[in-house]
């Protein structure tokens, strides 16, 4: 009896063939595509960012199983998880003086399994901790978003720190993945629970882009006048794409590893 093929392996070779231009406007032509879908199928959009929290959610699930059951933390990122931590920490309190909502709840739920992730790989599994490839600056990360949140932050009628607490939160959540995309990096060959991970956390930006994105074109634009004004509500929108496009390479080369009948992904020198 024959194999039977997998029809997507032509499309992948397809795919692989075009020059770097083709693939990026290809990239650009299946965003668009998927926004569109989303718009169309989704009638709260609101729904999408509490969907991008679960995802979320779910991919440190992954992780949590991925440290239970083979007791290793190799190739995860701790100061990754710290810089989630942060922020997280820091949306959390912004969202119970603020809102306190639903999204209230699904912080708590990350934070705390993220907080447990930090003290199996500090503490629990520490031998199998990469240190030496985990080498990228947190301090290149938070200060710049530090600064930044105190020159641009909401207008809003809340209290000023709120104001920049929040602000603070949105810029790191969107470079936070930085050290775990440069750790894989450095080992190239990243094993299947911390790629569904780090793809999880590409669904969970995308997301979280795709409910800004529609919002403003469903009210014409006038989400980001609600938000304030001067540079803020354009940073917000910048801040949630940056965050999708940094992680737009790794996803590109899971689907393709998946695809291809891979457990691991290869990532070749120089993709972060």
């Amino acid at each position: 009896m024959k194999a039977t093929k997998n029809p997507m392996r032509p499309v992948a070779a397809w795919v692989r063939r075009q020059p770097p231009k083709m693939k990026a406007f290809l990239a650009v032509v299946a965003a668009m595509a998927a926004l569109l879908f989303l718009k169309m199928v989704v009638e709260d959009h609101d729904n999408l960012f509490v969907a991008a929290e679960v995802v979320h959610v779910l991919g440190t699930c992954v992780l949590i199983y991925k440290l239970i059951k083979e007791k290793t933390c190799a190739g995860l990122s701790l100061k990754s998880q710290e810089l989630t931590a942060i922020f997280l920490a820091v949306r959390l309190y912004c969202s119970v003086v603020m809102e306190y909502d639903i999204h209230t709840l699904l912080d708590t739920a990350t934070l705390v399994t993220t907080l447990w992730v930090i003290y199996m790989i500090r503490f629990k599994l520490r031998s199998t901790y990469m240190e030496d490839k985990d080498n990228f600056g947190i301090h290149y990360v938070v200060i710049p978003c530090a600064v930044l949140s105190l020159l641009v932050h909401p207008s809003t009628s809340h209290h000023l720190f709120n104001r920049i607490c929040w602000a603070f939160c949105v810029y790191l959540e969107a470079i936070s993945v930085l050290p775990q995309l440069r750790l894989m990096q450095n080992i190239e060959i990243i094993e299947p629970f911390t790629a569904h991970y780090v793809f999880a956390l590409g669904v969970a930006r995308f997301l979280s882009c795709a409910h800004w994105v529609i919002q403003v074109f469903d009210t014409r634009g006038r989400l980001l006048t609600a938000l304030g004004y001067g540079f803020w509500p354009s940073f917000v929108l910048l801040s949630e794409i940056v965050q999708t496009f940094i992680l737009a390479d790794f996803c590109y080369y899971y689907v393709k590893s998946l695809v291809g009948g891979q457990l691991v992904v290869r990532l070749p020198s120089g993709v972060v």
